[in-house]
């Protein structure tokens, strides 16, 4: 069988093989692939793996040969699903390979806020507290987690590691998930998440309900002063309210790892001084691709064995 792997440098820039793969089919490997190349480069292959190159209905229609689309993420709205049963396409995407990077990002988030060491190494790297009169300084308001609210929007797979690390650190974690529980966590209606938290994270699906579900109303119910964070999707929140969350203070600090143009071209909440966004990277540390890559593996070998696993369609 002839496959070909359309985007690999965002899931391997060189740190990893891929082996795994290859060695399953007649693998072409492409860095990137624009969106004028894509039905010439798949023309006779009956695999594609894709991160994010979009497979519409113009395009599967376009593709006999096409037996299979692996999609290298979770989220997997990038392939037009409709079409691709319709022709008899498999697709497959990689579940719960990310929850403990992406809640670890989270928690990156809070504690850059709580301690700010990246700014003080900073400082005393510049000769501040050499400078310093007194044994000790600090630039920034720093505070405990102990104690603080901390609200969680959806309790998926990531949304309840995150809630085991908050509940570490002494925090009274509530969640607003309507179909999911979690022994410690406090169920609450979304608007007692909104007004009574300090920290709010976002941890749902991309759907008609939920984008921009942070939007100027739910804003405006939130504690003042408080933290937004976003490592799930970027339209879940409306960015343009969240900027102006951010200038009268409702919001203390937006953090994202994702938002809603990715890249963003001159971003005024990627610019913002109180926003901390980080370039989609939640999903990046290597053992967490590495993981990503052999669930790849076990989804198109099992599809070549006449199995389904993790399968879409």
């Amino acid at each position: 069988m002839k496959g070909i792997i359309l985007d690999s440098k965002a899931l391997n820039p060189g740190d990893l093989s891929w082996d795994v793969l290859v060695r399953l089919a007649d693998f072409d490997v492409f860095e990137s692939t624009p969106a004028e190349d894509v039905i010439t480069r798949c023309a006779d292959k009956d695999i594609v793996i894709t991160n994010k190159v979009v497979f519409d209905k113009k395009t599967i229609d376009s593709l006999p040969n096409l037996k299979y689309i692996g999609v290298t993420a979770t989220g997997y709205n990038i392939i037009d699903t409709k079409a691709a049963a319709e022709k008899g396409i498999a697709v497959t995407n990689i579940p719960a390979y990310s929850t403990d990077a992406v809640a670890q990002h989270v928690f990156a988030f809070i504690l850059n806020l709580a301690n700010r060491v990246c700014q003080h190494d900073e400082s005393v790297k510049r000769g501040d507290w050499e400078k310093s009169d007194c044994f000790c300084y600090w630039l920034y308001p720093l505070f405990e987690l102990s104690g603080k609210r901390l609200g969680i929007v959806g309790l998926g797979n990531i949304g309840k590691k995150v809630a085991s690390l908050a509940a570490a650190f002494g925090m009274d974690v509530c969640a607003f998930s309507p179909h999911s529980r979690m022994d410690g966590v406090k169920s609450v209606s979304m608007d007692e998440l909104l007004s009574s938290s300090d920290i709010i994270t976002l941890h749902c699906p991309l759907t008609d309900g939920t984008r921009h579900m942070m939007n100027p109303e739910s804003l405006e119910k939130m504690k003042e002063g408080s933290i937004l964070i976003n490592a799930s999707r970027g339209p879940l929140v409306d960015e343009d309210a969240v900027i102006a969350a951010l200038e009268c203070g409702r919001l203390s600090y937006y953090c994202a790892d994702v938002l809603d143009m990715e890249p963003p071209v001159n971003d005024k909440l990627a610019h913002h001084p109180r926003s901390v966004i980080t370039p989609h990277i939640a999903w990046a540390p290597l053992e967490t691709r590495k993981r990503l890559m052999n669930i790849a593996a076990d989804n198109l070998s099992a599809f070549i064995r006449g199995e389904k696993l993790n399968r879409i369609v």
